[in-house]
């Protein structure tokens, strides 16, 4: 191992400085959180994993679309790309607006 190599403990921590960032989990959290708070016209809040981590908001009214990207694009300084729009699985009368996530 090189002599400058960082060694990270399984809870984050680096046992040279004692300096800890938040758990995953704590930053999942925190994102669904804000969504959740800031984003009222959902309905629901997912996040999913398939290689890359997206999030799912889910909205009844279709009029209130434009006003989710929105939202959603000025949140997390950049945090959230390609955002697009689809259908809600098993909920025929719900729309769907997706975003893939970058932490």
């Amino acid at each position: 191992m090189p002599k400058d190599a960082t060694v990270y403990s399984i809870d984050s921590t680096n046992p040279r400085t004692g300096s800890s960032r938040p758990s995953l989990n704590e930053q999942l959290s925190a994102i669904l959180g804000d969504l959740r708070e800031r984003i009222a016209e959902a309905d629901d809040v997912t996040l999913e994993f398939k290689g890359k981590l997206h999030v799912h908001l889910d909205v009844k009214r279709g009029e209130d679309l434009p006003l989710v990207e929105a939202k959603l694009a000025d949140l997390g300084e950049g945090m959230f790309s390609q955002i697009s729009r689809g259908s809600t699985p098993n909920h025929p009368f719900s729309h769907r607006v997706s975003a893939l996530v970058t932490i």
